[in-house]
């Protein structure tokens, strides 16, 4: 029997071309044009979890995109760990920016370059190959079920009706997702929470059609210009959101919390440098920790309108759009603060445009236990790997289904992430390093060892 260590040195080339082949679908759930490789993707999937030793696997039709579904059920008395991920990955635009093509994944100074890499294709593959390992050596300790879906960058549209339709199939102990971040390699750390997400989309209406800006100018409001202006007004002078009653039902931490919060290490000046930035900006009495994690937010993801092409066009555009998403915070609804947002955005609107605010998709924030005998047995398992203790840690993202796992299938989840809040996620150059991934193949059957014990 080879240890998980010699297992992974001895195999790890095949498990780097192995996901650089998963990198290289473009598995965009955004664009309908590449619906064809989500399915090659779910595909490619599917065969692999065949491969590494899963029993039952299915690639499973929504009214979407496909899901995966494997399972390795060595004996119904044991704990049964059910492994979520996604396939899908964020569009690559603006492709200019990329150093190297997106989807030919590329290797620098030890770091997987492509889409994907990080979120979430390199981290769940992770324990697809973990898999493999723990069947090849007799070494499963726990039944195995893996959920991979291919919508999680549109908001799992169709996940909510598969879960619910599936409840006994997908029944488990425990929920393991690695599609979140650690401190470093050099101090490990397990996020305990997760902010929510309310999305929407909004559109700025002014005269019947683009006009010519110098017959018209001074005298018809440009909508781009009033957009600016709504947006401008949604923070005031400390970056506190303006909206009516957007705070009314955000859970404050206590000082002790907070004090502990911020014992996690953090260098404000690598932070800046790191960022290319002069300073630090967000919401006035609180830290950069606390404003990524604990705090709800409001921010522009893009805006548009007129004309952007190349030269010059003197015109005043018909309309203007902006995308917005709101990070919510434990006790903040989703639903709720879209129809703040909505009312508020529509209802300051001037007489000389139209406003209408659209909806996309929206999740609810989450904290789970560090009590559990999951947590316990992460724990055990990162410290087993890093030789260090894991620190606590909130994470800033959204990972809608969580809430949705608990509250269908009555399960709590342990976010088992290996990637760092620099590997570029949703952004050009995406980045997920080598050691990262061979590092979380390592953990990941210690977890499985540790979790079994505990639940005797």
């Amino acid at each position: 029997m080879q240890t998980i260590k010699e297992y992974v040195q001895s195999n790890k080339d095949r498990f780097l071309e192995e996901l650089f082949a998963l990198l290289r679908f473009p598995s965009v759930s955004a664009d309908p044009k590449y619906k064809n490789d989500v399915v090659k993707t779910a595909e490619f999937v599917a065969q692999k979890l065949k491969d590494a030793g899963a029993d039952k696997v299915e690639v499973c039709p929504t009214a979407g995109n496909p899901i995966v579904y494997g399972e390795k059920i060595i004996d119904p008395a044991l704990p049964t760990v059910l492994v979520y991920g996604h396939y899908d990955v964020q569009p690559a635009d603006p492709l200019e920016l990329w150093e190297t093509p997106p989807f030919e994944p590329t290797v620098r100074d030890g770091k997987i370059y492509a889409r994907g890499a990080a979120d979430d294709k390199g981290q769940f593959y992770m324990h697809v190959k973990a898999f493999e390992y723990m069947i090849a050596n007799q070494a499963l300790s726990c039944n195995i079920k893996f959920m991979i879906e291919g919508e999680e960058e549109v908001g799992s549209v169709n996940l909510g009706t598969f879960v619910k339709e599936n409840t006994e199939r997908l029944k488990s102990d425990v929920i393991v997702i690695s599609d979140t971040s650690m401190i470093s390699l050099e101090q490990p750390s397990i996020e305990t929470g997760l902010r929510g997400l309310s999305y929407v989309e909004v559109e700025v209406t002014g005269p019947n059609r683009d006009l010519h800006s110098g017959v018209y100018g001074g005298a018809v409001a440009n909508p781009a210009t009033i957009l600016a202006k709504l947006i401008a007004s949604l923070h005031d002078e400390n970056n506190h959101i303006a909206i009516p009653g957007f705070y009314d039902d955000v859970l404050e931490l206590s000082p002790a919390e907070r004090e502990a919060l911020n014992k996690a290490p953090f260098d404000i000046e690598e932070y800046k440098q790191d960022l290319g930035v002069g300073d630090i900006f967000g919401e006035k009495g609180f830290t950069t920790i606390e404003r990524t994690g604990i705090r709800p937010t409001l921010e522009v993801n893009g805006i548009w309108g007129g004309y952007i092409g190349e030269g010059a066009k003197t015109v005043l555009p018909s309309k203007a759009f902006a995308k917005i998403s709101m990070r919510l915070v434990p006790n903040q609804n989703s639903e709720r603060v879209t129809e703040l947002f909505k009312k508020h955005f529509e209802g300051i609107a001037p007489a000389y445009v139209k406003v209408e605010v659209k909806p996309h998709h929206g999740g609810e924030p989450v904290v789970t236990p560090t009590d559990s005998i999951a947590y316990k047995a992460a724990e055990k398992a990162l410290e087993e790997a890093f030789n260090k203790k894991p620190i606590p840690t909130r994470g800033g993202g959204s990972i809608p289904i969580v809430a949705l796992f608990e509250k269908e299938l009555n399960v709590k989840t342990v976010l088992l992430g290996f990637g760092l809040d620099s590997d570029n996620l949703h952004s050009p150059n995406e980045k997920y390093g080598i050691e990262n991934y061979l590092k979380g193949i390592e953990t990941i059957p210690s977890f499985f060892k540790y979790f079994a014990e505990l639940s005797k």
